[in-house]
């Protein structure tokens, strides 16, 4: 994992918190899987071309549930969810950022379908 940033909900006007991108092979197999706490989020930035399907994300080995903000490469919001351990979910439109937050934040800072989030050093 590379370069921390803060994700911005631009919409909202609310700072998300701390993000750390995952953009390797390696950082985006490993995750979160078998981490304990959440001192940052983790964006998983998704190559292009892979569509709905290859989107999707799972929640094998993860020891907490978590939110997930799917956005397109222009960083609007296509699907949000909460997401339990031992899970996995395909968003609804295809993805090129699936960012990984502490449970509750997508409630909290009223993101949504259609937001526009931007990271902000």
């Amino acid at each position: 994992m590379n370069s921390k940033t803060y994700l911005v909900n631009k919409s909202k006007n609310n700072n998300l918190g701390l993000v750390e991108f995952a953009d390797s092979f390696f950082s985006r197999f490993r995750g979160l899987m078998l981490k304990k706490d959440l001192k940052s989020g983790l964006i998983l930035k998704i190559p292009s071309g892979r569509g709905k399907r290859g989107s999707a994300i799972h929640m094998f080995f993860m020891r907490i549930p978590l939110d997930v903000i799917f956005a397109d490469e222009d960083l609007k919001v296509v699907d949000v969810v909460s997401l339990d351990p031992w899970t996995t979910y395909t968003p609804k439109l295809a993805a090129r950022f699936a960012i990984e937050l502490e449970k509750g934040l997508i409630k909290d800072s009223e993101t949504e379908i259609g937001d526009l989030l931007e990271f902000n050093d």
